[in-house]
């Protein structure tokens, strides 16, 4: 396999860009930090990737605000998906502070 690195990715990189600057909402990153970030993710998603476990087909990195995942495509060039998280930062939890989650025993 070829070197892989995150300038191999530029144009999944560039749309994500222009999703995030046109759609997304993001109080804790501007565009120039979530640039960054992606780059830094993406270069550990193709770390991961390179040193999947046999039978594994993808690798993975996330943040509070993107996932990027690299999956194998039967070519040489794995594919690239970058996700956004949808997060608000006034989401409430679900159960009400007076109540406690049940955890099933296995």
């Amino acid at each position: 396999m070829p070197s892989v690195t995150a300038e191999t990715f530029k144009r999944e990189i560039a749309v994500a860009m222009r999703a995030y600057e046109k759609y997304v909402i993001c109080i804790d990153k501007t565009p120039d930090d979530f640039r960054a970030s992606l780059r830094s993710l993406t270069a550990k998603a193709i770390a991961a990737y390179e040193n999947r476990a046999p039978g594994m087909r993808h690798g993975i990195a996330l943040d509070k605000h993107v996932t990027v995942i690299l999956s194998e495509s039967g070519q040489e060039r794995p594919l690239c998906g970058i996700y956004f998280n949808l997060h608000s930062p006034y989401q409430r939890n679900a159960l009400p502070k007076t109540v406690k989650e049940v955890k099933i025993k296995n």
